[in-house]
């Protein structure tokens, strides 16, 4: 279970170093420790809404059309880079918005190439 968060955390801090490498979303990122912090946040809070039961979360993410997840994600990014030092958001609540789908995005790209090679479970 450990491993497993490990991974993640690691997924998510490549993920936030690539975005951060993308002008228009407006992330900004001093230093791969930086984005491992962000990664750990994010995760840790991923994990806790993975306490919910999968019909409860499935049922508040069909029930809002996908609101309820996009708007947790926005939070938890937001909250992520208002914690940490040298993760910054230029453009606030649109750099929020913008980075929140493409850490979905690219950090779910990662994970499917990883899985694809056998060094993470499917």
């Amino acid at each position: 279970m450990l491993i497993g968060f490990l991974i993640s955390v690691i997924v998510l801090a490549i993920s936030l170093l690539i975005i951060s490498k993308i002008p228009p979303i407006g992330v900004e990122i001093d230093s791969p420790v930086k984005a491992l912090l962000g990664g750990a946040i994010i995760g840790a809070f991923n994990g806790i809404w993975g306490f919910f039961p999968g019909a409860l979360r499935g049922f508040f993410a069909i029930v809002s059309l996908g609101l309820v997840p996009l708007i947790g994600a926005i939070i938890v990014f937001g909250l992520a880079a208002w914690l940490i030092e040298g993760f910054r958001l230029r453009y606030g609540i649109w750099s929020a918005i913008l980075g929140a789908i493409a850490l979905a995005i690219v950090s779910s790209i990662l994970n499917f190439i990883l899985s694809s090679v056998g060094l993470v479970g499917a």
